[in-house]
């Protein structure tokens, strides 16, 4: 944060605890209970609304007869990432939002937090549950070492390629690393998940190395056999009004990653008064941890209505019981304020009128601030690919267009994960990651050199 601010700062004690895990392993009894209310469906629609299509009636029925580790086994075979997609994912509108069970009479199966029961419970001593096939001779570069590219990176690494992951940070795990509300991934999890997925061999990380920077697209491709972009996005949108650039006003991403890096919670400055511009998993992130971190009031302003939030009702459930407040129809006008910091917001109020577009009023309302946090998506940034005379296509949205294999505009280039349409979810990005990996395989099968 650009500047220290300190609110009404609460105990060390009480931070800590605010940013235990928020939804803690079950016990086995829970979990029998759980597992017992699965119908185990056949042609189960909770399959097909899981991005990575784990069988879940399968692993579920593992987990209720005392298979835990088997069930382990279904999961990752389908999701190296299925630890921690059991805590991130939104499990709500996913595969617990399809379970038959989901009615008004009734409630879905606990399906992602007996995944995670599952993932917790696979046995060391049983040794690692993948094996890595016989040396290729290919080589894979992937650019980054978030979800996409670690997904993709084992995949192909069990078919016995060889991978280096380029990763622009000093760290791997990507957004589960930097970009996840701290309650969500406690314990150094996504460290721990990245060192499990390396042990199956074969996968290099190079660190502090950025594309653009440190080397070209072309460079890669003279030097691999394929290249898998998994960079993320690495830009946030602008709001473009007057008083942006003043001191206190942040981008939420980067203040979210400021925190899950911070070697003390109670050290980090926070706003006494602080505004969240967004409706999405990010805003509520920002929003909550903030109160968990002990701002005295935290509002999150949208521009349109409740019903068009991207945010889940059970992360608006969240965000309410912490205290958050939320103003709708209200779109940024200007920040007030001076290089000593900020003091207010203005809005107008917006509608949507008879074409069915959102439209401003003159009528203008304010809310008092001390910290604004940018919470309106982000975009791809394809400067780093400015050294390069060949650039892999864009589409509408301004991020890599992809074919139905993942492979972009360029032969034997491929990209999966935020830097290409989606729905920027952690499960979303390991399916690219896994759908690429194969095709980039029997690519590599045919033979053929860059």
């Amino acid at each position: 944060m650009k500047n220290n601010i300190q609110s009404n700062r609460l105990a060390d004690i009480e931070i800590v605890e605010n940013f235990t895990d928020i939804a803690p392993l079950l016990t086995d009894k829970q979990v029998l209970v759980a597992s017992e209310r699965c119908l185990f469906c056949y042609d189960a629609p909770c399959i097909n609304a899981c991005p990575t299509e784990i069988d879940i009636p399968l692993f579920i029925r593992k987990i209720n007869t005392g298979n835990a580790h088997g069930a382990a086994k279904e999961i990752l075979s389908a999701n190296i990432l299925g630890g921690s997609c059991a805590r991130v994912c939104p499990t709500e509108t996913l595969c617990e939002d399809a379970c038959v069970r989901n009615t008004l009479e009734d409630s879905p199966v606990s399906i992602g937090r007996l995944q995670r029961y599952a993932v917790e419970h696979l046995d060391p001593a049983r040794g690692y549950p993948f094996t890595r096939a016989a040396e290729t001779g290919k080589h894979v570069a992937i650019v980054g070492a978030g979800p996409a590219g670690l997904a993709c990176a084992h995949r192909l690494a069990r078919e016995g390629h060889q991978i280096t992951i380029y990763e622009a940070a000093n760290k791997p795990g990507g957004l589960n690393e930097y970009g996840i509300a701290y309650y969500k991934l406690v314990d150094n999890y996504a460290q721990q998940e990245v060192d499990f997925v390396l042990q199956i061999g074969g996968i290099e990380i190079q660190y502090e190395k950025a594309l653009g920077r440190d080397f070209t697209l072309q460079h890669l491709r003279d030097t691999h056999d394929a290249v898998f972009l998994g960079l993320g996005m690495g830009a946030t949108n602008g709001l473009n009004i007057l008083g942006e650039d003043l001191p206190g006003v942040e981008d939420a991403v980067d203040y979210i990653s400021e925190l899950r890096q911070a070697d003390s919670l109670s050290t980090l400055a926070v706003g006494n008064n602080i505004v969240v511009i967004g409706a999405g998993m990010t805003a509520i992130d920002i929003a909550v941890q903030s109160k968990k971190l002990g701002a005295a009031e935290v509002t999150m302003v949208y521009r349109r209505d409740q019903q068009s939030m991207g945010a889940s009702e059970h992360e608006q459930e969240l965000a309410q019981t912490h205290g958050v407040h939320f103003v709708f129809n209200a779109q940024p006008k200007q920040i007030l304020g001076d290089e000593n910091g900020i003091h207010a917001m203005e809005f107008n109020r917006t509608s949507i009128n008879g074409q069915g577009k959102l439209v401003a009023s003159d009528e203008v309302i304010s809310l008092s601030c001390d910290i604004v946090f940018k919470a309106i998506g982000q975009k791809l940034h394809p400067s780093f690919l400015d050294q390069d005379i060949e650039r892999p296509a864009l589409c509408k949205s301004g991020r890599f267009a992809v074919d139905e294999s993942f492979q972009t505009s360029i032969a034997k280039v491929f990209a999966g994960g935020d830097c290409i349409k989606g729905k920027d979810l952690v499960v979303e990005a390991v399916d690219h990651g896994n759908k690429a990996a194969q095709a980039i395989h029997q690519l590599l099968q045919q033979g053929d050199k860059l």
